[in-house]
């Protein structure tokens, strides 16, 4: 038995779908614990890419049991456009695959509102999505949010929508100028919702404490990454839910000494969308042809990523956070082509060298990256099935990546689709 947690161990956007989709294969049961529909996951399973932003990416597996757990805010709307679209696709034809945690938070028209006239009002944007998941964070904080128990029985419905709209018609109105929201139209709109996702309702927390008993292995799916934890990321700039390692007992109620082993998903450069420090931000020609090589575009927004090198100082961080035992290396043949690669190993400030990531925003963004530099590979590792396959200078990218991050590389990918992927060694398997 195995237990895995896989996190991004930079700003997000590392690639944490594709590897979820692999290391499914050795769990019963795949499990997202945080976040929202603000996060996107893209798969390539032979020639069809499928983007899901909510969906535990396992779903792609039959026989896999798929659960969104309690520290997840859910847009129901995103939620049935899902599961529409991959039936459509011939998955999910057995609705006991999928499960939502009851004590789950929805995501109402309200918080999506707000959420795009405090960004559009700010003289200092944060760079939401605009999808409303920190204003529900915010009422389930404030105890005035509403869960998907309340949303299927109707009379609790009506009752807590009644109590909580006044207020937020008051906000739109009177201090972002905008239009009021309808009582009953929200009620039959998301009582609509309801009568479809009824059927999903369970306990994520009991359903895993079973699973563990019984042997099975677990695997628990992030988003985001661990740079823009609400509590240790590189605040205000960052998300509204725990991303790292306490986000998946807080998100399923699993206790930390079920949690086996720690996967952090890191790119063999690094990108963030969104404002908020980068040091390792390129301005240049290099920056966009890390974009365009990449694509990358945000799943979830479509918005360009802001490019770079390699951060060791924010991978380290992620590393002694969430006692990560293991590192997948993801788009490393983006990098095909480069005759040089730097990796950022400590940050220059003032008159000082700092080799341990600064927690505050400000003089991150002060910090100049200190760069050593190695050669590249220059060929096309997209076919390599295995280390021996990959050209020297690759491998000794790789290896230094290992020695600036102090974490073993367990995996590298070398292209989109599953078969594209060298295991180096397996967390569930070890």
């Amino acid at each position: 038995m195995a237990n895995v947690v896989i996190i991004g161990a930079q700003w997000g956007d590392e690639g944490k779908g594709k590897v979820v989709d692999i290391y499914t294969e050795h769990a019963q049961q795949v499990v997202r614990y945080q976040g929202g529909n603000n996060a996107g996951h893209t798969l390539v399973v032979g020639d069809q890419k499928t983007i899901l932003h909510l969906i535990p990416s396992g779903i792609l597996h039959p026989g896999k049991r798929c659960i969104i757990g309690n520290g997840v805010v859910l847009d129901p709307k995103i939620f049935l456009g899902e599961i529409d679209n991959l039936q459509k696709k011939g998955y999910l034809q057995d609705d006991s695959q999928l499960v939502l945690d009851g004590n789950l938070h929805v995501i109402m028209p309200w918080h999506r509102e707000i959420d795009l006239a405090r960004e559009q009002q700010s003289d200092r944007k944060i760079g939401t999505t605009g999808r409303g998941i920190g204003p529900a964070y915010e009422d389930k904080i404030g105890r005035r949010g509403i869960r998907l128990y309340d949303l299927v029985k109707p009379e609790r419905f009506r009752r807590k929508l009644s109590q909580v709209l006044p207020e937020k018609n008051f906000l739109l109105e009177k201090f972002f100028g905008k239009p009021t929201l309808d009582e009953q139209a929200i009620f039959d709109e998301y009582s609509a919702y309801a009568q479809r996702i009824e059927k999903y309702l369970g306990c994520a927390s009991t359903l895993l404490s079973k699973a563990i008993e019984g042997g099975e292995n677990i695997l628990f799916e992030g988003a985001q990454g661990t740079l823009l934890d609400i509590d240790h990321g590189t605040y205000p700039y960052v998300t509204s839910s725990s991303t790292c390692i306490g986000g998946v007992c807080t998100g399923t109620g699993v206790a930390p000494r079920h949690l086996d082993g720690v996967v952090g998903i890191a790119k063999a450069y690094c990108t963030r969308v969104g404002e908020g420090p980068f040091p390792t931000e390129l301005h240049d020609e290099m920056g966009e042809a890390l974009r365009q090589a990449g694509q990358e575009f945000g799943s979830t927004t479509g918005r360009p990523r802001r490019c770079g090198w390699f951060d060791a100082v924010a991978v380290r961080e992620a590393v002694r956070l969430n006692g990560l035992t293991g590192l997948a290396i993801t788009k490393l043949d983006v990098l095909n082509d480069l005759e040089s690669i730097k990796i950022c190993t400590g940050y220059a400030y003032q008159e000082n060298l700092l080799e341990e990531f600064p927690r505050d925003a400000e003089i991150l963004q002060a910090c100049q990256p200190v760069y050593e530099e190695l050669e590249g590979w220059q060929s096309d590792i997209s076919k390599a099935g295995s280390m021996a396959d990959l050209p020297q200078a690759a491998k000794d990218y790789l290896a230094k990546l290992e020695k600036v991050t102090g974490c073993p590389v367990v995996l590298v990918s070398v292209g989109p689709r599953r078969d594209q992927t060298i295991q180096i060694s397996n967390p569930f398997l070890s």
